[in-house]
């Protein structure tokens, strides 16, 4: 959840004689039937599996395969790793996902079984969310989420990661992607991509324009302990979640207990109004029309059309719109119906998507890990 509103050219082949441009053709030719072969084979399995419909995680499932990692010593980090031991996902490129503002692992559990058939996938909770620390004190910002991210690929996946990011997530992506100096990322896919860590972020629209003196005044209340804690409790309450989860799904149907309850528990942790109220009050961070144009890796952003946080036709969503135009590594693909959560809300027009744009830009690697 979230809390807001083309293809690079490949470098010329280092051959000048006419022996080496035949061969060069040739293996460009090749390449390009291994890829074609690769989407078509993606393709195939993903009609067979009918991905989005099967293969869903149970929540205790996940808490049961869930491992912790200590960051900087001293804070406890919650994340998971799956892979298929029968397929060749332990050659391919790893994927990271990470979840937006008050979710955790759980959002992805459409997902994991689906993208752990060909990749080894590792999900994260953000500290402050899920069943990571939520440290009293701690200076939420995009930037140390991004770090956190950074940190967690060195030493955990210990190898260049595609990272898959909704919301506050994909923006915590986008910065690590830019400030990665180890080549640490390989490819970006960024579901409906928030302009902030909360609604201060972009104030070139006439609706946060409009609302901004609000926002300003609801930071004030949250200031107030006592206050805080009583909005807390009620945005806390399944009633209210269930409603605010209905105003941003486009298909009702994924909107159930299950979800609720995914959003609602971690939220009961000691903490997590301290967490809430710093994200809700604090600097939004770095801009994403900012950072992009720094992102050299292929990038696939999917945007669902019903999102009423970040809609398609706010400053945000008409630059990434505008961005395959602009970028030739930024390929878009607009979701018909889906809100802000498209891969949780319909999982299987995000495979649809994703499964072919990953065979084609990330084929199996014999790149060794970091350490």
């Amino acid at each position: 959840m979230g809390v807001w509103v083309g293809r690079a050219p490949s470098p010329p082949l280092p051959f000048s004689n006419g022996i080496g441009v035949l061969s060069a053709k040739s293996l460009q030719f090749q390449q390009q039937s291994k890829n074609k072969k690769k989407i078509l084979n993606a393709i195939i399995s993903y009609a067979n599996t009918n991905s989005g419909s099967g293969g869903v995680l149970k929540v205790e499932e996940i808490k049961e395969r869930s491992k912790k990692w200590q960051w900087k010593d001293q804070y406890s980090i919650n994340y998971l790793v799956s892979s298929n031991p029968n397929s060749n996902s332990q050659s391919n490129t790893p994927l990271l996902l990470v979840h937006g503002f008050g979710a955790s692992i759980p959002h992805w559990r459409r997902n994991i079984g689906t993208l752990a058939k060909s990749h080894t996938v590792y999900a994260i909770d953000l500290i402050g969310f899920g069943a990571s620390d939520k440290p009293a004190g701690f200076s939420y910002t995009m930037e140390a989420w991004a770090q956190l991210i950074l940190d967690f690929l060195e030493e955990v996946v210990q190898h260049p990661a595609v990272l898959i990011g909704n919301s506050v997530g994909s923006l915590a992506c986008i910065i690590a992607a830019s400030e990665s100096t180890q080549n640490l990322v390989r490819g970006l896919v960024l579901l409906n991509c928030a302009g902030g860590m909360n609604n201060k972020a972009i104030v070139n629209d006439w609706r946060i324009k409009l609302l901004l003196p609000l926002l300003w005044f609801i930071d004030f209340l949250l200031k107030q302990r006592e206050i805080a804690s009583a909005i807390f409790k009620r945005v806390k309450q399944r009633d209210t979640l269930r409603n605010i989860l209905l105003s941003v799904y486009g298909n009702e149907e994924s909107v159930d207990e299950t979800l609720v309850e995914i959003i609602r528990e971690p939220a009961n942790d000691e903490g997590a109004l301290d967490a809430f109220v710093s994200i809700v009050t604090g600097p939004p961070g770095p801009n994403p029309m900012q950072l992009m144009p720094s992102i050299s890796s292929p990038v696939l952003v999917l945007w669902g059309d019903q999102d009423p946080f970040t809609p398609l036709d706010g400053p945000v969503g008409k630059y990434f719109s505008s961005l395959p135009s602009q970028l030739s590594n930024v390929e878009l693909f607009v979701l018909a119906g889906v809100g802000h959560c498209p891969h949780d809300d319909r999982p299987e027009l995000v495979h649809e998507k994703l499964l072919p744009w990953l065979a084609h830009h990330l084929p199996a690697s014999s790149e060794t890990s970091y350490h």
